[in-house]
């Protein structure tokens, strides 16, 4: 019996893949290991002989072009194999909601937690379908495990139908995106694709090639821990630096008041104490100009607290992390119009969105390789109220044979 995408999903999320930025190695995590050699065996087992996982953690295989399709432009696929280290990935318990009836879902008994549509509105396109979610205790890693599901799903389909014309088309699943660093060893020649999609998205008919410009700013504040009894004149206090360091940044660019192509700084870890304080922000913007603005900002507040506290009392490591896809993208709009017209003849409604993110496919396009972003039927990732449409998921595959065959005519 041939598995769904969601029996595929349920056997991924089983795999403990939460990347950690911590620990310098490439993949950073086993666990992403683990599941690419699942998928490696999975790909062998389908026929695609030349699937090899490296040492680092990427998977890649590719069907040859059927006969007379050889000139077609190969196209690829991509998900990533992570899940964010934002919330836990360990002993992931799904809870499947047959038949959604748009009231409160029951996550756990035992604890009282409650996937509610009060709080997120979003699950009232749902009701009749099948959701996915957690038990209220992890993430459910939709983010981006629905997208590995439903490539294997498609390469399955392909594999067992060998009368259907296409190009080469190539597969490839990616460690540590969600810590910026998936596409730092990527093959792109190796893959061998001329364009390709990232399957990395949110609800039924998101295409996205407009993304955040982003930047990762670490702040490291030296103070003087003295005895708060005979402290004046002589303690620094480098928590009460880093507040100040904050309320230096304009108050409504944050996360929780953009949205669209709106910029933010994000104060993603503050940890310290008078001695030693670390500060981690993340810093996006769809505009360069606006981007690059940003950046000046943060760089201007350090040197007027050094001068006021003395030099080399705050330190900035500031670090571009990937650029807006778009300028790379608009030259290939084919993308986007197969993508649309595919979506179209499924019955499936297409939403081109700014992604207020990033994707692989961000820094695989400044790489050579034009690469926009696909929905996955996930929602609320990197947290415990996660949740994925289980009928979205099982859409992927036959989106991805209508983009393949539109690239073979």
């Amino acid at each position: 019996m041939n598995e769904t995408v969601l029996e595929k999903f349920l056997r991924y999320v089983a795999v403990d893949t939460t990347s950690d930025p911590e620990t310098g190695t490439h993949p950073s995590t086993p666990g992403q290991l683990t599941l690419g050699r699942m998928l490696t065996e999975e790909l062998h087992t389908l026929g695609l002989s030349d699937a090899r996982l490296d040492e680092r953690g990427y998977v890649y295989a590719s069907l040859p072009a059927t006969p007379g399709k050889e000139s077609a432009p190969a196209l690829g696929f991509i998900a990533h194999l992570d899940t964010s280290p934002a919330a836990s990935g360990k002993d992931i318990h799904p809870v499947i909601t047959q038949n959604y009836d748009g009231g409160d879902i029951l996550l756990n008994p035992e604890k009282q937690i409650f996937l509610s549509p009060k709080e997120f509105p979003s699950l009232l396109q749902y009701v009749g379908k099948t959701i996915v979610s957690t038990d209220g205790t992890t993430l459910l890693g939709s983010d981006d495990k629905a997208g590995v599901a439903g490539i294997m799903g498609f390469a399955a389909y392909l594999t067992a139908h060998p009368e259907l014309p296409h190009g080469k088309i190539c597969f490839a699943f990616t460690p540590d995106e969600e810590i910026g660093e998936g596409a730092d060893f990527f093959d792109v020649e190796g893959f061998g694709a001329d364009f390709a999609y990232t399957v990395d998205g949110g609800a039924a008919g998101e295409i996205e090639y407009e993304n955040f410009n982003a930047a990762s700013a670490k702040l490291t504040i030296h103070g003087r821990s003295i005895h708060p009894g005979s402290a004046k004149g002589q303690m620094v206090n480098a928590i009460l630096i880093a507040m100040e360091f904050q309320s230096m940044l304009p108050a409504f660019e944050n996360p929780a008041f953009t949205e669209g192509r709106e910029g933010f700084y994000h104060l993603d870890s503050i940890r310290g104490d008078v001695e030693l304080t670390k500060c981690e922000y993340i810093v996006r913007d769809h505009d360069r100009t606006l981007f690059e603005q940003k950046k000046s900002l943060l760089q201007d507040a350090v040197t007027y607290l050094n001068r006021k506290y003395g030099e080399g009392t705050v330190e900035l490591d500031l670090r571009d992390s990937y650029y807006n896809m778009l300028e790379k993208i608009e030259p290939h709009m084919h993308l986007i119009d197969n993508a649309k017209a595919a979506m179209e003849e499924l019955g499936i409604t297409p939403i081109v969105l700014p992604i207020r993110g990033g994707t692989d496919g961000a820094r695989l396009s400044f790489m050579g390789l034009p690469c926009p972003n696909l929905f996955t039927g996930g929602h609320n990732g990197h947290g415990r109220f996660e949740y994925a449409v289980a009928e979205s998921m099982e859409q992927i595959p036959a989106l991805l044979l209508k983009i393949a065959q539109k690239y073979a005519k």
